[in-house]
Protein backbone atom coordinates (compact mmCIF):
# COMPACT_ATOMS: atom_id res chain seq x y z
CA UNK A 1 0.00 0.00 0.00
CA UNK A 2 2.38 2.68 0.59
CA UNK A 3 4.48 1.78 -2.57
CA UNK A 4 1.07 2.31 -4.02
CA UNK A 5 0.79 5.77 -2.64
CA UNK A 6 4.58 6.36 -2.97
CA UNK A 7 4.20 5.65 -6.85
CA UNK A 8 1.04 7.98 -6.96
CA UNK A 9 2.87 10.83 -5.49
CA UNK A 10 5.71 10.37 -8.65
CA UNK A 11 3.70 9.87 -10.89
CA UNK A 12 1.47 13.11 -9.70
CA UNK A 13 4.63 15.66 -9.30
CA UNK A 14 5.83 14.39 -12.83
CA UNK A 15 2.92 15.22 -14.74
CA UNK A 16 2.79 18.25 -12.84
CA UNK A 17 6.44 19.89 -13.76
CA UNK A 18 6.06 19.65 -17.56
CA UNK A 19 2.49 21.42 -17.08
CA UNK A 20 3.90 24.29 -15.08
CA UNK A 21 2.44 27.84 -16.93
CA UNK A 22 5.84 29.42 -18.16
CA UNK A 23 4.09 32.38 -19.87
CA UNK A 24 4.14 33.76 -16.18
CA UNK A 25 7.81 35.18 -16.60
CA UNK A 26 7.63 38.92 -16.45
CA UNK A 27 9.55 40.14 -18.98
CA UNK A 28 11.14 44.06 -18.75
CA UNK A 29 9.54 45.87 -21.99
CA UNK A 30 13.15 46.29 -22.64
CA UNK A 31 13.49 42.99 -23.21
CA UNK A 32 10.39 42.29 -25.22
CA UNK A 33 11.50 45.71 -27.46
CA UNK A 34 14.41 43.79 -28.27
CA UNK A 35 13.48 40.92 -29.25
CA UNK A 36 10.42 42.65 -31.45
CA UNK A 37 13.12 44.50 -33.19
CA UNK A 38 15.02 41.31 -34.26
CA UNK A 39 12.82 38.66 -34.57
CA UNK A 40 9.38 40.78 -35.24
CA UNK A 41 7.67 37.89 -37.27
CA UNK A 42 8.00 35.81 -34.61
CA UNK A 43 4.28 35.26 -32.93
CA UNK A 44 5.18 31.95 -30.63
CA UNK A 45 8.18 32.31 -28.11
CA UNK A 46 8.50 30.96 -24.92
CA UNK A 47 10.53 32.99 -22.16
CA UNK A 48 12.76 31.72 -19.34
CA UNK A 49 14.10 33.71 -16.72
CA UNK A 50 17.53 32.83 -16.72
CA UNK A 51 18.41 34.59 -13.44
CA UNK A 52 17.92 38.32 -11.70
CA UNK A 53 18.79 39.94 -14.65
CA UNK A 54 18.54 37.88 -17.89
CA UNK A 55 15.88 35.88 -20.23
CA UNK A 56 15.95 33.24 -22.58
CA UNK A 57 13.54 33.41 -25.32
CA UNK A 58 12.82 30.11 -27.28
CA UNK A 59 11.31 29.98 -30.63
CA UNK A 60 11.45 28.09 -34.10
CA UNK A 61 12.05 29.95 -37.25
CA UNK A 62 12.14 28.17 -40.74
CA UNK A 63 12.05 24.68 -38.74
CA UNK A 64 15.11 25.38 -36.78
CA UNK A 65 15.57 26.11 -32.91
CA UNK A 66 16.89 29.91 -31.95
CA UNK A 67 17.02 31.16 -28.50
CA UNK A 68 18.47 34.60 -27.34
CA UNK A 69 19.90 36.04 -23.99
CA UNK A 70 18.60 39.16 -23.85
CA UNK A 71 19.42 40.91 -20.07
CA UNK A 72 16.81 43.15 -17.97
CA UNK A 73 17.88 46.29 -19.75
CA UNK A 74 17.27 44.90 -23.67
CA UNK A 75 21.04 44.40 -24.21
CA UNK A 76 21.47 41.04 -26.77
CA UNK A 77 24.13 38.70 -24.45
CA UNK A 78 24.05 35.62 -27.20
CA UNK A 79 22.11 34.09 -30.12
CA UNK A 80 22.50 30.21 -30.28
CA UNK A 81 20.99 28.90 -33.50
CA UNK A 82 19.92 25.59 -34.58
CA UNK A 83 22.00 24.16 -37.69
CA UNK A 84 22.99 21.37 -40.00
CA UNK A 85 26.27 19.46 -39.54
CA UNK A 86 27.35 20.04 -42.47
CA UNK A 87 27.65 24.01 -41.66
CA UNK A 88 29.95 23.03 -38.63
CA UNK A 89 33.64 24.81 -39.60
CA UNK A 90 35.79 22.35 -41.34
CA UNK A 91 37.79 19.95 -38.77
CA UNK A 92 34.87 19.46 -36.56
CA UNK A 93 33.91 15.99 -37.93
CA UNK A 94 37.44 14.91 -37.97
CA UNK A 95 38.45 15.49 -34.66
CA UNK A 96 35.18 14.27 -33.25
CA UNK A 97 36.34 10.68 -35.39
CA UNK A 98 39.23 11.34 -33.93
CA UNK A 99 39.16 11.99 -30.44
CA UNK A 100 35.86 10.32 -30.04
CA UNK A 101 35.71 6.96 -31.81
CA UNK A 102 32.20 5.68 -32.12
CA UNK A 103 30.87 8.80 -31.00
CA UNK A 104 27.91 11.20 -33.54
CA UNK A 105 27.11 14.11 -33.97
CA UNK A 106 23.67 14.69 -33.04
CA UNK A 107 23.35 18.39 -32.94
CA UNK A 108 24.71 21.13 -34.33
CA UNK A 109 24.34 24.86 -32.65
CA UNK A 110 26.35 28.07 -33.69
CA UNK A 111 26.36 30.90 -31.29
CA UNK A 112 27.12 34.28 -31.20
CA UNK A 113 28.00 36.03 -28.25
CA UNK A 114 27.20 39.72 -27.40
CA UNK A 115 30.50 41.55 -29.27
CA UNK A 116 29.60 39.12 -32.38
CA UNK A 117 31.97 36.44 -31.30
CA UNK A 118 31.13 33.03 -33.36
CA UNK A 119 31.55 29.76 -31.55
CA UNK A 120 30.19 26.03 -32.09
CA UNK A 121 28.47 23.64 -30.51
CA UNK A 122 28.53 19.95 -31.09
CA UNK A 123 26.35 17.53 -28.92
CA UNK A 124 28.01 13.93 -29.44
CA UNK A 125 26.31 11.07 -28.51
CA UNK A 126 26.84 7.29 -27.66
CA UNK A 127 25.06 4.95 -26.66
CA UNK A 128 23.23 6.60 -23.82
CA UNK A 129 26.00 9.19 -23.13
CA UNK A 130 26.15 12.81 -24.52
CA UNK A 131 28.80 15.13 -24.53
CA UNK A 132 28.76 19.15 -25.69
CA UNK A 133 31.66 20.31 -27.42
CA UNK A 134 33.16 23.85 -28.04
CA UNK A 135 34.57 25.18 -31.51
CA UNK A 136 35.96 27.77 -32.57
CA UNK A 137 34.38 29.59 -36.17
CA UNK A 138 38.08 27.92 -37.10
CA UNK A 139 37.03 24.45 -36.33
CA UNK A 140 39.70 24.21 -33.87
CA UNK A 141 38.13 22.73 -30.18
CA UNK A 142 37.67 24.94 -26.98
CA UNK A 143 38.80 23.12 -24.00
CA UNK A 144 37.07 23.98 -20.71
CA UNK A 145 40.06 25.30 -19.36
CA UNK A 146 40.14 27.85 -22.33
CA UNK A 147 37.07 28.56 -22.05
CA UNK A 148 36.87 29.27 -18.25
CA UNK A 149 39.74 32.17 -19.45
CA UNK A 150 37.91 33.51 -22.32
CA UNK A 151 34.66 34.30 -19.76
CA UNK A 152 37.25 35.84 -17.41
CA UNK A 153 39.08 38.20 -19.95
CA UNK A 154 35.45 39.25 -21.14
CA UNK A 155 34.55 40.27 -17.16
CA UNK A 156 37.75 41.89 -17.17
CA UNK A 157 37.10 43.89 -20.45
CA UNK A 158 33.26 44.77 -20.04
Amino acid sequence: MKKSILLFFVFSFAIYLPAQDTSAVKVTEKVKATFAKLYSDVKEVRWVKKDKNEFKAEFKQDGKAISLIIDAEGNLKKTKSEITKSELPIGVEEFVAKNHKGWTITKSTKIIGAKGNITFEAQITKDKMKKHLLFTKDGKHIVKKELKERKEKTKKIN
